[in-house]
């Protein structure tokens, strides 16, 4: 149990980057205009330059996700001491990821650069001991990791297509993760306070990015985000353990990351088939993502993200059971939750395939 001093440096820390998060992109709002703005349409080289909305506007959050996940980093290596390889690897990938973005979004980088960068990242995880352990074979466990930390990379890249939804969804997958913490009883873990921090961010954030927004994350944010959720997605669900330290079944921890990562694994892989099937790039920009058909089939932008908000929700307790309170899991366990991810893909798959805008050319 947190003794009440704890607590209530918890909830300072909180609401202080709360705080810092908008007075940050509030400044970055009124005193900058240019960097990273995206919707130009003349250039299909990149997933983001196609946007749903068709202002331009400034993307400038990545950049306070980074600051403030430098301040959580330094609060908490002061706090618990506890910096150690694995913890420094995240934290240089993760600084990559950041760079990668930037980059991205002042210079629009080359696709190859960026997904060589992209494959760096991964790579540094591994050899700092960030890697998943599902199989015994250590090179299959390599492969997927690298996989994993690129394809989440993309997907969190190709989610951010319509105000508030990677935002939205990146809350609960750090929710979730909080809530693990907390259930377990492990607040002296490093990523505990960074996981707290990263919600405050995007909480500062959401004010200006909810429909209709103001700003947009960029390349800067989404790529930042999706090494750290990638890392985040390694070490406490792929690699879930029980309360006595010993790692769950595997059909248990696929299922929990699936489960609390269901909304961009579910829009990547319908826009890859999708694209696929219509022999186009699954990389060039188009208005055929999940949250868009939702918008076709009737929703308001608003809607559509307080509908993906619920579906997060939703995941994210399931999630928590999964991994804490499922005392035997058995095959009914698998059949119940993977029917739950099932649903989800197919619904959401469904929309894409029976509704599509008034003569939309999808940007090709």
């Amino acid at each position: 149990m947190l003794k009440v001093n704890e607590l209530l440096f918890y909830i300072s820390f909180f609401i202080i980057l709360i705080g810092f998060s908008a007075l940050i992109n509030g400044l970055f709002l009124k005193f900058a205009r240019t960097l990273g703005i995206r919707n130009n349409n003349n250039s299909l080289s990149d997933e983001t330059i196609i946007r749903w909305g068709s202002t331009s506007k400034p993307a400038f959050g990545g950049i306070s996700f980074y600051i403030l996940f430098l301040f959580s980093f330094i609060v908490a290596a002061f706090k618990h001491n506890l910096i150690d390889t694995q913890v420094l690897g995240i934290l240089v990938s993760v600084s990559l990821g950041f760079m990668i973005g930037l980059a991205d979004d002042a210079y629009n980088t080359k696709p190859l650069l960026k997904f060589l960068g992209q494959v760096l990242c991964a790579v540094i995880l591994v050899v700092t001991k960030t890697k998943i352990n599902l199989f015994e074979n250590d090179a299959i466990n390599i492969a997927l990791t690298i996989f994993w930390v690129i394809g989440m990379m993309n997907s969190v890249n190709m989610l951010d297509n319509m105000d508030a939804i990677t935002t939205s969804v990146s809350i609960f997958v750090f929710l979730t993760t909080l809530f693990l913490f907390v259930v377990g009883g492990d607040f002296n873990n490093i990523f505990f306070i960074i996981c707290l921090g990263q919600v405050a961010a995007l909480l500062g954030f959401l004010y200006f990015n909810w429909n209709p927004s103001r700003m947009y994350m960029g390349d800067t944010g989404s790529q930042f985000l999706g090494v750290l959720l990638a890392a985040v997605g390694i070490l406490f669900f792929w690699n879930a353990e029980s309360s006595t330290g010993i790692p769950l079944e595997f059909s248990r921890r696929v299922l929990a990351t699936v489960t609390v990562f269901i909304l961009p694994i579910v829009d990547t892989t319908t826009v890859t088939i999708n694209r696929l099937l219509k022999k186009q790039s699954p990389f060039v920009g188009g208005k055929d993502h999940t949250t868009h058909h939702l918008s076709y089939a009737g929703l308001s932008d608003r809607e559509v993200a307080l509908t993906f908000c619920l579906i997060s929700i939703i995941s994210m307790f399931l999630a928590i059971y999964i991994i804490h309170y499922v005392k035997v899991w058995s095959y009914n366990s698998v059949i119940l939750f993977g029917t739950y991810c099932v649903i989800i893909f197919s619904i959401l798959y469904y929309l894409t395939r029976i509704k599509r805008p008034p003569k939309e050319k999808d940007n090709k």
